[in-house]
């Protein structure tokens, strides 16, 4: 009894010892035995910063009226609130001692120089999908181009025990790729770009493909049906970005989807939420030839016939529940009439392409609605297209409209012009109305020097 009680023992202290090991460690990586480069070529330098642009560092790194990477931007998690760091250069404060190797374990396995592990809010699940030489360049940009901002970091919100980051390790060899994108050898060149972008530095996923219980991305890539297939995040729902006729991109031509990423907007509709400021700093500066490979990535991807049901047809119904003689009988329609009708027309067909169209959106389709309360209540920043704000945007209605004004206004639209999303309660528009910040939101557009 005694050998087998030792043997126990042993095998614990074993093990214990292992997962020790495993979540102290520092991870490989492909520059530990490489020297600082003491003056990067401006050509390294640049690209650098196109890629910083292509990750869209900038907009979750700042805040506005804030230096630019000098982090704070506070983010919402199942577990509490966390705040973004700052990526300055600062010697201090940010990462101003951080060498290649350590730059390239924050990017690609979420683990800062000191050791501790960073929450997976930061997307380096999928910047480890990223190439070394990205790596090299994005390194030489942060480190030589922009400037140090001695900014000190905002402890989470996030209450002890929950706060113990050890565990992370664990999550990540369960959830987190550790190497680089591989190119399918089926597709083309261009292709394997789009892909690249998208799985990689772009981390589309993080917001649009369907976490589990763990807080994990089902599906990392193209091999996952639910890559890609919509989610809710932070107040907002990101859509499908599959060919989904309702629910995602199915009715976009690949020109649609550039000109989305290029303009902010399309016939189909505008950037809003947290797209707009992706928009603001990202999409916007890539080069056309990549906009357009991830255009052609996307719509290789298949929707669900079976999730999103059958494709949405215009009905022209609404328009008779919005005469001045019934729309006081229909829930909704005189609100509509009142404060939405100018703008999105009776038809709910909108103004292309300044001003989108309610029916058929795909915010009228999903089963969630968080993104139409959270834009009613709160309006939407600007659209920043070369430097220039666009002339219109919603206003928010969260002083003019009570919760159920709001839920019988959205469940009107909802239920429009052939619109099948479902009723809004009263009940998800004070919940929201809570947890969003009563304040229009700020557009930020921050200067990478």
């Amino acid at each position: 009894m005694k050998k087998i009680l030792f043997t126990l023992i042993a095998i614990v202290l074993v093990v214990a010892a292992g997962l020790s090991w495993y979540v102290t460690r520092k991870p490989a990586s492909p520059f530990d035995a490489v020297a600082a480069v003491a003056t990067p070529s401006p050509d390294l330098i640049a690209k650098g910063k196109y890629i910083a642009r292509a990750a869209d560092c900038v907009a979750c790194h700042s805040v506005p009226g804030g230096k630019p990477f000098a982090g704070g931007l506070k983010m919402g998690t199942p577990l509490g609130a966390i705040y973004t760091t700052n990526i300055t250069p600062d010697p201090k404060t940010g990462i101003g001692k951080y060498t290649l190797a350590d730059f390239d374990r924050a990017v690609r396995h979420g683990v800062a120089a000191n050791g501790h592990r960073l929450y997976p809010a930061m997307p380096y699940p999928s910047y480890s999908k990223m190439s070394d030489a990205d790596v090299r360049a994005l390194y030489a940009y942060f480190t030589h181009e922009v400037a140090p901002a001695a900014v000190a970091d905002k402890p989470s919100e996030i209450p002890s025990p929950w706060n113990i980051r050890w565990p992370i390790a664990l999550w990540n060899l369960v959830f987190a790729p550790d190497t680089p994108y591989q190119p399918v050898k089926t597709q083309d060149a261009e292709w394997n770009r789009g892909a690249y972008l998208v799985q990689g530095p772009g981390h589309c996923g993080s917001c649009h493909t369907p976490r589990g219980a763990a807080f994990n991305e089902k599906a990392m890539d193209q091999g996952g049906k639910l890559y890609l297939s919509g989610a809710l995040l932070d107040g907002w729902y990101a859509p499908s970005l599959r060919n989904d006729p309702n629910t995602g991109i199915g009715r976009w031509r690949e020109a649609d989807i550039y000109a989305f990423l290029k303009n902010g907007r399309n016939g189909h509709g505008v950037v809003f939420g947290s797209m707009l400021d992706a928009y603001n700093n990202s999409t916007q500066f890539l080069t056309d030839a990549d906009l357009h490979a991830i255009a052609h990535y996307l719509k290789s991807l298949p929707g669900d016939p079976a999730r999103d049901g059958k494709p949405w047809a215009y009905s022209a119904t609404a328009v008779a529940d919005l005469a001045p003689a019934k729309r006081s009988s229909v829930p909704g329609a005189q609100t509509f009439a009142a404060k939405c009708s100018f703008c999105h027309q009776p038809d709910g067909k909108g103004q292309s392409p300044w001003i989108p169209a309610l029916a058929g959106s795909t915010s009228s389709l999903v089963p969630d609605a968080a993104s139409q309360i959270n834009i009613v209540l709160n309006g939407s920043g600007r659209v920043m297209a070369n430097g220039m704000p666009d002339s219109y945007r919603m206003p928010p209605y969260r002083a003019q409209l009570s919760d159920k004004q709001v839920a019988q206004v959205l469940s009107f639209v909802r239920s429009a012009w052939g619109n099948r999303g479902g009723p809004v309660t009263a009940k998800a528009v004070a919940d929201l109305r809570k947890k969003t910040d009563p304040a229009s939101p700020q557009v930020i557009v921050l200067q990478m020097r």
